[in-house]
């Protein structure tokens, strides 16, 4: 759909008059369009995987834009998302399973991403890690830190030893254990915890691009345990010298995700993502 049959649909939704920059091409082929949280999305088939693309109603210069790597209709108004569409930023999603942030998922993700820079976007995106999507969102940037301008990871998962695999003092998930050491094509328990690519190992690569972080916790979060997780990461991340920011919610547990007021959030990634990359 172009752009300016995508500011008609808006205009026909009671939605008002939209200054529309046609800096970017998201018509994609096939493709179907809705409303999320008041702006026009773009549905897809990326390589055989449900994908999508929201465009902001004014677009920033460069094109700056955000990646939830997992859940991108949980708890989305308090996980910075729409407040980002808001200020200018597109904001997009490629469903790649419940794949643990394996291989398989980190080299689809990059296509994904060199596909979105060749049609406009920026060449480093504003990574969100929901959850288990903390795997993604770091393992994606460990792999690729020249594709990413900062990562906000929320209750992230940062070790799938601590989470799916229980090692630690969390829940842990057998199920979910088991799926995840087939996703990575590990030939047993034994292979995955000597695995040394989890986010909380691999944060080198992150420190060396300057890629700022921002993680949200719960202090009582017995799924994924901060301590285990994003706490780990961020004293490892300053030891390397890299910027780590932590915002700790007493009391709380792995739900709800996000803030009441997602604004710190939101001004984090402003400062670190806007005209990054052109």
């Amino acid at each position: 759909m172009t752009t300016r049959l995508a500011q008609c649909l808006l205009m026909c939704a009671g939605w008002g008059t939209i200054a529309w920059a046609a800096t970017s091409d998201l018509a994609f082929p096939d493709a179907k369009t809705d409303a999320w949280h008041g702006h026009v999305r773009h549905l897809f088939a990326f390589q055989g995987r449900p994908a999508w693309v929201v465009e902001p109603r004014t677009p920033l210069a460069g094109n700056p834009w955000s990646w939830c790597l997992m859940f991108p209709d949980a708890f989305t108004a308090r996980c910075a998302a729409p407040q980002l569409l808001d200020a200018g930023f597109h904001h997009a999603f490629l469903d790649v399973g419940n794949s643990f942030g394996s291989p398989t998922a980190v080299a689809a993700l990059a296509a994904f991403h060199d596909e979105l820079v060749r049609r406009g976007l920026a060449s480093r995106a504003a990574l969100i890690g929901i959850s288990r999507g903390g795997l993604y969102a770091h393992r994606y940037a460990a792999e690729h830190p020249d594709h990413v301008a900062v990562i906000y990871g929320d209750n992230p998962v940062c070790d799938f030893k601590s989470w799916p695999g229980g090692k630690g003092h969390g829940q842990g998930s057998p199920g979910d254990w088991a799926a995840c050491l087939e996703a990575y094509g590990f030939a047993d328990e034994a292979a995955a915890l000597a695995y040394r690519g989890n986010p909380i190992d691999a944060l080198e690569p992150l420190a060396r691009a300057g890629i700022p972080l921002i993680h949200v916790v719960g202090d009582a979060d017995d799924v994924v345990p901060a301590d285990e997780n994003a706490l780990v990461v961020a004293d490892r991340y300053r030891r390397l010298g890299g910027t780590a920011e932590v915002i700790q919610k007493p009391g709380c547990g792995h739900h709800p995700h996000g803030l009441d007021d997602p604004g710190p959030v939101v001004d984090f990634i402003q400062r670190h993502a806007a005209g990054a990359g052109r």
